[in-house]
């Protein structure tokens, strides 16, 4: 394989290999401080990452306010300490070896403000921001005012050109790098638009070429373009290196990271790892944030995909179509088809007996210890994205509400997220993982359930395996 040669990431002179930020609590200050000790660099996860008192003690998630936005300040605050507390394991752990960088998401909860507030607290220990899920406009004038490299993460080199004509070209010096990021391969959210197709995959070379030919256009020749999303062997990406068409490039690793012994994740998540097969990973649209994510299959997407299926189409008027009569929730009537009258009689025997009203003039069947979790989750909603599908929640009116009818269709992404990354069970929430997630199973690397150090695995890298 064509040797990697170091490129400037951050200011510093670092191999071209990133650890991909994974939230909640996935990539945190030891393992991206193991990157940076590797002189690569090490990303931790800016989404309600776990922090520790002064003893090193792990302390949880607790909110005592009663009033939603009450307790969505309370979340920033407890989220700005954890980004505190891991920025200084990394550095503990780098001994100020390569690079550190945060990752956060844009449309996360409070993104600004918990930016804003660790930035602000951890001047010298985090020397990059990476962030996508949106269009972080702001990301540029946030840190170039605290002198922090930047590093947007987008899925076609349009997104790119309208950050940069409106926001990054003011902000320049600070631009480290542009993050590509396949939206048919990579893990957790990505970024398929709607006019793409999620179940065609377009080669990333054309977009990548295209989004470098956007990039000198504005003069970042020598700008790196990250590649991320479905990066496993380097061997395989050996006609991207020295390539004059992509110009300086890194690769970001986002699944890999999660099997090594200083991987926080728990050993069952591990183990699981080890045995994918093949399209064990879905490519959906449950979130609550509205955006496509991949994650592994188990019994909570087959339910949320059984879910779905039990929906059919209502009015609120009778018509000759919509005749027959069906009660959505506990006082409010509606009228469906008698096609799908037929239907619902069959889910109402099965258990599913609660019509709930979707946002897209639908009704999903559900059960009544269904609708008694979807009430709990809502009401102790904590504000974690900046508009949530799921419990209606919106940090941009006054009232803290989007005004839309909550999505039964979806689920409380905080709750799930937060179990999974502290040894919950897995066939019970959400497992984010790329889609060659499988290849743990026919790895050399990892015969016989061997889990290598963040070294060994970069080591590996390094010669193209």
């Amino acid at each position: 394989m064509k040797s990697l040669d170091s490129v400037i990431i951050s200011g510093r002179e670092v191999l071209p290999l990133i650890e991909g930020g994974k939230g909640i609590a996935v990539s945190d200050g030891k393992s991206s401080g193991a990157w940076a000790t590797a002189n690569a660099v090490g990303t931790f996860s800016g989404v309600t990452p776990d922090y520790y008192d002064e003893n090193g003690n792990f302390i949880a998630e607790f909110y005592k306010k009663k009033i939603r936005k009450e307790r969505h300040q309370e979340m920033i605050e407890q989220a700005t300490s954890g980004c505190i507390s891991q920025a200084k394991i990394a550095h503990d752990v780098s001994g100020g070896k390569g690079r550190i960088h945060i990752n956060v998401l844009w449309e996360m909860g409070g993104c600004e403000d918990i930016l804003i507030n660790t930035l602000e607290n951890t001047k010298g220990l985090i020397h990059g921001v990476s962030c996508g899920a949106g269009m972080p406009y702001k990301l540029a004038s946030i840190c170039s005012s605290y002198g922090v490299y930047y590093y947007p993460i987008v899925s076609s080199a349009r997104a790119f050109k309208a950050l940069w004509k409106r926001s990054y070209s003011k902000h320049s010096e600070y631009l480290g790098g542009v993050v590509y990021e396949d939206p048919w391969n990579a893990g957790g959210h990505n970024g398929l638009s709607n006019s793409e197709n999620p179940l065609v995959p377009q080669d990333p070379y054309p977009r990548v070429v295209e989004l470098r030919k956007i990039m000198r256009t504005a003069g970042l020749d020598n700008t790196p373009i990250i590649m991320a999303g479905g990066v496993w062997n380097l061997s395989e990406w050996e006609d991207w290196i020295g390539n004059p068409d992509i110009g300086a490039v890194a690769f970001q690793l986002g699944t890999r990271p999660i099997l090594t012994r200083e991987s926080p994740v728990a050993e069952h998540w591990k183990n699981r790892l080890l045995t994918l097969e093949k399209n064990d990973v879905l490519l959906q649209r449950f979130s609550p944030t509205g955006f496509y994510s991949s994650a592994i299959k188990n019994d909570f997407l087959s339910m949320l995909e059984a879910r779905t299926q039990r929906q059919a189409a209502f009015k609120e008027e009778k018509s000759e179509e919509f005749s027959e009569e069906i009660r959505i929730g506990l006082s409010k009537t509606g009228y469906i088809s008698a096609e799908d009258k037929l239907k619902t009689t069959e889910w109402i025997k099965k258990g599913y007996s609660e019509a709930l009203a979707t946002p897209d003039c639908t009704v999903v069947f559900v059960s009544k210890e269904e609708v008694r979790e979807f009430k709990a989750s809502q009401v102790k909603c904590i504000g974690c994205l900046s508009q949530c599908s799921f419990s209606s929640w919106s940090q941009y009116s006054e009232n803290y509400s989007s005004g839309k009818t909550p999505d039964p269709r979806s689920f409380c992404i905080h709750d799930t997220l937060m179990s999974m990354s502290h040894g919950g069970d897995l066939n019970t929430g959400l497992m984010f993982a790329g889609h060659n997630a499988y290849r743990f199973a026919t790895d050399s690397l990892y015969t016989n359930g061997y889990i290598p150090t963040v070294q060994e695995l970069i080591d590996n890298l390094l010669i193209g395996k």
